[in-house]
């Protein structure tokens, strides 16, 4: 790369920094000069536009996955968009100046990166970044990557297929608004039902859901039909596997105890989901969704980790601009 571009790169930036496990509102900071992560060959320094929250990285910060995480300190976001400003020597599909997303942590549990997106700056394996569709926002952007390749990969792992039918318990989430879709819009579902409060049905009728099932109102595994699959984004296996056909599959993302007949998976991040998706996010088949109070300002960013942890959200919590 040109060296007149790499002169205008920081050595330090404003991030977020937790150095104890807790409750945002008790151990995240924002710290002015954390150093610019160093790139590895096989990455790219993005400078963020936009970054997601996720459940994990609240998980994270109260600590349920010490055992296998990075050491602390540690800037937490899994989701970036943003703009490439430096590429190590063995990339081979980015270029300076390429605008592009992801999620950061290949395995989401196990060591994940210690300088996450909520910073001006963040190193990004090649491998998990593809380039932003035209048409959407950095915002928008920014809201996919882990919630819309966990949906994909547990739709992948149930083997999932044209003319089947699905339940989606937490419809209205980050991840259960793209199962709805990817199943009726991208694997041509038979019959999508799915489980959200009150206020939120119309949402899952929007997003391709035919049966959208409230449940403040009814129990779902009491409805007179089962289902192919049962896709649980909320941690109900053992409700779930009673809504099932004989003979068909439950799965689960909420790290736990999983009932008999269910499994579970932690999704591996990879830019090559994205990139098989990118038709569908282009033509609008399938749609971001943003939960009404985002974004967050990136000085808000301790308000948006403490609605996100009411587990209220509709879509995605995202904070931007940055700074």
């Amino acid at each position: 790369m040109a060296a007149a571009s790499s002169d205008s790169i920081p050595s330090v930036n404003k991030a977020w920094v937790y150095s104890e496990y807790g409750k945002a509102a008790d151990v995240l900071k924002l710290d002015p000069n954390v150093p610019v992560p160093e790139i590895k060959e096989d990455q790219v320094l993005i400078k963020v536009v936009a970054a997601a929250l996720n459940p994990v990285d609240y998980k994270r910060m109260f600590g349920y996955f010490k055992a296998t995480d990075s050491p602390l300190p540690t800037v937490p976001g899994y989701d970036v968009a943003g703009v490439v400003v430096k590429v190590g020597s063995q990339v081979t599909k980015f270029k300076v100046g390429d605008e592009v997303y992801g999620d950061l942590n290949e395995k989401a549990l196990e060591n994940p990166t210690r300088f996450g997106s909520l910073a001006e700056y963040t190193a990004a394996a090649e491998r998990v970044l593809a380039l932003k569709p035209q048409n959407l926002s950095f915002i928008e952007a920014a809201s996919l990557p882990l919630a819309i390749e966990t949906a994909y990969e547990g739709l992948e792992r149930t083997e999932f297929s044209a003319g089947k039918s699905i339940l989606v318990l937490g419809g209205a989430g980050g991840v259960g608004t793209h199962v709805v879709q990817l199943a009726k819009h991208v694997f041509g579902a038979s019959k999508v039902a799915a489980t959200a409060s009150t206020r939120k049905l119309e949402l899952l009728r929007s997003l391709g859901a035919d049966l959208a099932v409230d449940y403040t109102k009814e129990k779902y595994e009491e409805l007179p039909e089962k289902f192919d699959v049962v896709y649980d984004t909320v941690g109900e296996s053992d409700r779930a596997v009673k809504a099932v056909k004989e003979g068909g599959k439950v799965v689960t993302i909420v790290p736990g105890p999983v009932a008999a007949g269910a499994f579970i998976f932690i999704l591996t991040s990879t830019g090559t989901i994205l990139e098989k998706l990118k038709p569908y996010l282009e033509s609008g088949k399938v749609k971001p969704v943003l939960d009404p109070t985002s974004p967050y300002p990136f000085s808000k960013t301790v308000e948006a980790f403490a609605y996100l942890e009411t587990s209220r959200a509709t879509g995605k919590v995202v904070v931007h601009p940055i700074p």
